[in-house]
């Protein structure tokens, strides 16, 4: 079957250092994922919160399945991911440290399963994205200078 990636989480690497990443699995109900199958995700504005030993995902976007009835989802709701607990307890650990945060990196479809894609970031500054964008310029523009 394959890989089909559903949605990408661009801003997150322009926002923060990736520093470790882990595939977890999401609980979702029905109507959820046949809307994730269909593309209807966004996950721009979340990230991964911890409670009582469990990891939650929050803010990201599941839009209403066009062919639900009455009970179809709320869109906004916390989702479970399904991680190791030794990974757990690492990246709730690591979160104490100033500065880091988990944040999703992208949403695929593995074998007919959603899975999630996440990643320990450290936050970047002003500089840092400047120095960034600087960097990509010049190697675009080495890239356009060797086609010629």
């Amino acid at each position: 079957m394959g890989i089909k990636e559903v949605a990408v989480n661009r801003k997150a690497y322009h926002d923060y250092f990736i520093e470790d990443k882990y595939e977890a699995g999401l609980v979702l109900t029905g109507t959820e994922i046949k809307s994730v199958r269909n593309g209807k995700v966004q996950l721009k504005e979340s990230y991964v919160s911890f409670k009582e030993g469990e990891a939650f995902i929050k803010g990201m976007h599941i839009a209403h399945y066009g062919f639900g009835s009455y009970n179809n989802h709320d869109e906004d709701r916390d989702r479970k991911l399904l991680l190791h607990k030794r990974e757990i307890t690492k990246l709730f650990s690591k979160t104490k440290i100033q500065g880091y945060t988990v944040v999703p990196l992208k949403m695929y479809l593995k074998e007919g399963k959603c899975k999630l894609e996440i990643g320990l970031a450290k936050g970047k500054t002003l500089y840092d994205k400047r120095e960034d964008d600087k960097v990509k310029t010049m190697k675009m523009e080495a890239a356009k200078a060797m086609r010629r």
